[in-house]
């Protein structure tokens, strides 16, 4: 059990790292580029954006499960 919990926060922190850098790279190419290369960069920075937008709303549907699941449990 103790592997799984190391193995997830590990993935947190690289999941974390490749969304930020996925924005930044985006963001740069974007304001360096010429314009005919400018185009390529808008995918890398929505997928980045979306990452961050998905995860976000997991961890809050997730926390409101479990107060969902401790009110319950401690009304019985």
């Amino acid at each position: 059990m103790y592997k799984k919990i190391k193995m997830k926060s590990k993935n947190n922190y690289q999941y974390t790292f490749v969304t930020a850098l996925m924005i930044l790279i985006a963001f740069l190419g974007i304001t360096f580029r010429e314009n005919r290369n400018k185009y390529f960069y808008i995918p890398i920075g929505i997928i980045g954006v979306y990452l961050v937008a998905e995860r976000e709303f997991n961890r809050k549907t997730n926390r409101y499960d479990i107060l969902n699941k401790i009110k319950n449990f401690s009304r019985k």
